[in-house]
């Protein structure tokens, strides 16, 4: 049997969701991030995050088969002149909140949980200035120990 998943090793869907909680309570917390964390979002926000986080890294296609699609994200992020701050404080607080849900702490998981936030804000900041061109038709990206499987 070859290794898990990385949603499996950290801890499957219970974790994902707890993770995407306390990513949501850093995230209002923050100065930079608390007014559009509070402002429009979902009543289940936390949920579809967690089920899109659960299908980046191995789990469930939840997000993709009954909830939303890339596209729309993309759209979410795109020409908003988003200052610099908010990617770097939203991985801050990805970061933070490894520990507040309680995730393994496994250096291998830690760092490929990690890779792939700082590779998602950078995709997602890219979006962000005015004018910025967007993919067509973007599939939820897949994150692996090696990396990014496909986008």
């Amino acid at each position: 049997m070859g290794r898990p998943t990385i949603y499996d090793a950290a801890g499957g869907a219970t974790a994902f969701l707890r993770l995407a909680a306390a990513h949501h309570a850093r995230c209002l917390a923050d100065p930079v991030l608390e007014h559009p964390f509070s402002h429009g979002t979902r009543p289940d926000h936390v949920e579809r995050l967690a089920a899109y986080w659960a299908e980046v890294f191995g789990g469930p296609s939840t997000f993709s088969d009954e909830l939303s699609d890339q596209g729309a994200l993309v759209q979410i992020h795109a020409h908003t002149d988003a200052e610099a701050a908010m990617g770097t404080n939203f991985l801050t607080c990805f970061l933070a909140a490894l520990d507040d849900a309680d995730i393994p702490g496994d250096r291998q998981l830690r760092t490929a949980l990690a890779d792939y936030m700082a590779w998602a804000v950078a995709q997602m900041m890219s979006y962000a200035p005015k004018g910025a061109p967007l993919p067509s038709a973007p599939a939820v990206p897949r994150w692996t120990w090696h990396g990014l499987a496909e986008a």
